[in-house]
């Protein structure tokens, strides 16, 4: 019995996209180690400081496997990554990798949050510029979007504080607690991809209000109403739902310097801490779990949208 076709080339597809997955991680490994050994200083000197003796120096090189040639650190790196050890936090004395995964969760519910405002504001506000086009309401969600995505994210975050925690005593300026800890970092998180979101929901939504199908809706009387919110922007939104899933993996890696703005206590501030104190292991380790999310989730939107256009999965 032959194949189905059309399975078939699903399987591929998604062959295809593992082996990509796979080839994107190895490089951030590969990354992560060469940037670690071109530190001009010597990592193990760094870690101890300056009152360190030469002998305490020299246990630590040899512990972290420094007084070895490159090629053979670079294959005990590549073992000690695929068995998840990344070794113990010099300034925590716990393992890396678990300290990094007890704060991930943190840093995941940060970047949903930004995710939701992101996309209902976003669409929103494009559905208000595509319909309203080349009037004041276009203008003024354009230059809004044009703002939100030229701004800094820690420009805005100190902003955002000072408006509505110190002037304003709304919304506490930092920390982890109950939902109103969420908003600030959350918005803050969310404006550079409101923008693209904006933008995209508006292009997509005046290409389709040409469509033939949508001339066919309103020859047949329905009303404006139910020919943009039933027809239109349910077909304008299909590009809009995979860049927002690509765009996720970003909010992960973004999340680093919204997260030391507000003290938020996720994966993105142990990372800025931990570069600070130079804690190389978990920094390793930090900077591999937010790119394995960042891929896993390109890998999880690439797969749906194969299976929803065909087109994707055969290469067309």
């Amino acid at each position: 019995m032959a194949p189905h076709p059309v399975r078939s080339a699903m399987t591929a597809y998604l062959v295809r996209r593992l082996l990509f997955a796979g080839f994107v991680l190895w490089g951030a490994v590969t990354i992560v180690f060469l940037v670690l050994r071109s530190v001009p200083s010597d990592p193990a000197r760094l870690i101890l400081g300056a009152d360190a003796t030469e002998v305490e120096i020299s246990q630590l090189r040899s512990q972290m496997g420094l007084d070895r040639p490159l090629v053979v650190q670079y294959g005990n790196y590549l073992a000690d990554v695929a068995r998840l050890d990344f070794g113990d936090s010099y300034r925590y004395h716990k393992g890396a990798i678990g300290l990094v995964v007890d704060r991930f969760p943190v840093t995941f519910q940060l970047a949903a949050v930004a995710m939701v405002i992101a996309v209902v504001l976003g669409v929103s506000l494009g559905v208000v510029a595509a319909l309203r086009v080349n009037r004041l309401a276009d203008r003024v969600v354009s230059v809004l979007a044009l703002l939100s995505q030229s701004m800094p994210s820690f420009w805005i975050g100190i902003v955002l504080i000072l408006v509505f925690a110190r002037q304003l005593h709304l919304l506490p300026s930092g920390g982890h607690g109950g939902p109103d800890h969420l908003i600030l970092p959350g918005v803050t998180l969310a404006l550079p991809f409101l923008a693209i979101l904006i933008r995209l929901t508006r292009s997509g939504l005046l290409d389709v209000v040409h469509e033939n199908y949508i001339q066919t809706a309103r020859a047949k009387g329905l009303p404006e109403r139910v020919v943009i919110f039933s027809h239109a922007i349910r077909n304008a939104l299909i590009p809009v739902v995979t860049v927002a899933g690509l765009e996720f993996g970003q909010l992960l890696g973004g999340a680093v310097i919204v997260e030391t703005v507000f003290a938020w206590p996720g994966a993105g501030r142990l990372l800025s801490d931990s570069i600070s104190a130079r804690d190389y292991n978990v920094v390793l380790a930090a900077i591999l779990l937010i790119a394995a999310g960042f891929v896993a989730i390109n890998l999880v939107v690439d797969t749906l949208y194969g299976y929803l256009d065909p087109r994707v999965r055969l290469g067309r």
